[in-house]
């Protein structure tokens, strides 16, 4: 692999980057830099968010910049102003050791006064939204006489979010000797529209399309039925005490009613999306970036363009339906040599999302169960010893009172303090999970469905039937809304007139009893016993290892309008609606 020198970087570039860590260049890099530093040919270059692209198309232009020159030189345009931002802090990093160079971010949502004031004072590199842009160049604040270089940042992104108009206003108004480099995830139909319109000859460079991070990122699956989705994610959340990541949602208001419900119950969380103001937006995001929040909640709009370094896990609580997408959200964790996971909470319905993402990428899903209250539990306190452990005391700060806390302590025994000081951090863990069941989705395909095991079944008796208007369907919703799940495998079902008997798993017997009690049945105090009454002859004949489900067979539609008779299918005929007048 060849080092950042080998490629032609000057050495106070070098040392910049060197300083940022940087080691060898990324696959992205080694092939752009150097064609970038020989010759002023057009470049499209095809990799995803995460593979180094910044360093990529910033250090070669950095290196060509006459800094004498106090006008502007490069710009560099991308969809938001998250990722206007983060450009500009990487190009000033990068930059910082050679002097007169100015970088200036221009992006809406902010007063546009600061920005004008920064580029008259002189600035070579423009960092903007092709709004904002256009509205200097407009205002003739941003003179495009000596601009040589134009970038064109997640280009498929900026034409998604409808910015063609202004990209087009602003490749007509610069040189068309420039150099343009064009840096896009996918290689769309609008993209490829540009490219032909506003690039000659252009070179082509591709990576892998999955991100470079991508080998240093697990893909975890945790399936769970719809009604136990929060809890997995809290339950996920809370197993993971250290986590820092983004939670992605399919929807705004999905996003808002998951943000609001994690701050309500104490998470370090906060959420972005389209309703709040770029103040508020900048405010959150200040917070993530700085570690005040560990977990952002967001939708894919919302968050295109964040770049944030060092994130442990990506949760995906709702899949993408396009399998590029979540590629993308799982590229933004497992960066610069480090470990990272992405997480699907997935239901039966995800099935297909989870093939097609396997088989386009060759990614292998591994089957997580959702941790249990015991694990986390173990988790959290485990966390919390090591913190005591490892805090540093200030003597001198706590010296003052150590005297009245030793006298109001002095009746606990060592171990009794322990105890006491766990307990007042921990009791909120150990008080939301002491109860808290097995919620994984553990329902077997049609293929793999066990058969029904007659031997761990036993027979019980409930005091309601027929006269109390009971029906199978009725008992089954009963049953599930008393052990809160419904996927309890139940077997025959008897309704006699007062009373009722079935057969149920014998490894449910304690909690059912206890449980149904609580269930309010037309003002009728529900009594489970076990019995040893069978169910009905007629009733085993006709049901034999068979089992209810809970759901209602749809027919289908399209057999309302034919009739069957001895194997035969005959259409309906259609009845003439008769004239009520």
């Amino acid at each position: 692999m060849p080092s950042f020198k080998e490629i032609g970087l000057n050495k106070e570039l070098i040392k910049s980057i060197e300083e940022l860590g940087y080691k060898t260049p990324t696959p992205i890099q080694k092939k752009c830099i150097p064609f970038l530093l020989e010759n002023n040919n057009d470049l499209i270059a095809l990799a995803q968010t995460g593979t180094g692209k910044t360093a990529a198309f910033g250090l070669p232009s950095i290196q060509e910049i006459d800094s004498k020159i106090k006008q502007v030189q490069v710009i560099v345009l991308c969809p938001t102003r998250e990722l206007c931002i983060q450009i500009s802090k990487d190009i000033i990093s990068y930059s910082k050791y050679i002097k007169d160079i100015k970088t200036v971010p221009v992006y809406g949502g902010v007063s546009i006064e600061n920005q004008v004031k920064s580029i008259k004072k002189g600035a070579q590199i423009i960092i903007g939204t092709p709004g904002r842009t256009k509205d200097l160049i407009n205002r003739k604040i941003l003179k495009l006489n000596l601009v040589n270089k134009v970038v064109l940042d997640e280009a498929d992104e900026m034409l998604s979010m409808g910015f063609k108009d202004d990209l087009d206003f602003i490749l007509h108004k610069t040189s068309k000797n420039r150099q343009t480099m064009l840096f896009s995830a996918t290689m769309s139909k609008e993209v490829l529209s540009i490219s032909k319109k506003y690039m000659k000859g252009a070179k082509e460079i591709s990576v892998s399309k999955v991100n470079s991070g991508a080998i240093n990122v697990d893909h975890h699956i945790y399936n769970v039925t719809s009604k136990y989705k929060y809890e997995a994610l809290k339950r996920i959340s809370d197993y993971n005490p250290n986590i820092y990541g983004i939670i992605f949602c399919r929807t705004r208001r999905e996003t808002k009613d998951i943000a609001n419900k994690f701050i309500n119950e104490g998470y370090n969380a906060d959420a972005i999306h389209g309703d709040l103001s770029q103040n508020q937006r900048d405010e959150v995001m200040s917070r993530f970036r700085n570690r005040s929040l560990q977990l952002l909640i967001a939708t894919d709009v919302a968050a295109r363009g964040l770049d944030v370094d060092d994130l442990t896990h990506v949760i995906n609580y709702s899949l993408p339906d396009d399998p590029e997408v979540y590629i993308h959200r799982s590229g933004r964790t497992g960066r610069a040599g480090k470990k990272g996971i992405s997480i699907a909470i997935i239901n039966s319905r995800d099935g297909r999302k989870m093939k097609l993402i396997e088989n386009k990428f060759q990614i292998k899903f591994l089957n997580k169960d959702i941790p249990s209250g015991k694990d986390i539990c173990s988790k959290q306190l485990f966390k919390l010893i090591e913190k005591i452990e490892k805090v540093d005391v200030d003597e001198k700060q706590i010296e003052p009172f150590l005297d009245d806390i030793y006298d109001k302590l002095k009746s606990l025994s060592r171990e009794d303090l322990i105890k006491h000081f766990v307990s007042a951090e921990f009791n909120r863990f150990l008080d939301y999970y002491k109860n808290s069941g097995d919620i994984n989705n553990n329902r077997l395909s049609k293929n793999n469905k066990k058969k029904f095991n007659k031997e761990s079944f036993l027979n019980f008796s409930i005091n309601i039937g027929r006269k109390q208007g009971v029906s199978p369907i009725e008992l089954i919703s009963i049953i599930n809304r008393a052990l809160k799940s419904n996927e309890i495998e139940i077997g025959g079902i008897d309704i006699r007139e007062s009373y009722t008997i079935f057969e149920i798993d014998s490894k449910i017997k304690s909690e059912l009893i206890n449980k149904i009690k609580k269930i309010d049945y037309n003002d009728i105090n529900l009594k489970i016993i076990e019995t040893n009454e069978e169910i009905g002859k007629k009733f085993l004949k006709r049901k034999k290892n068979k089992t209810f489900s809970f759901k209602k067979k749809r027919k289908k539609r399209a057999d309302k309008n034919y009739i069957f008779k001895d194997n035969v299918k005959f259409k309906r005929k259609k009845k003439k609606k008769k004239n009520r007048y």
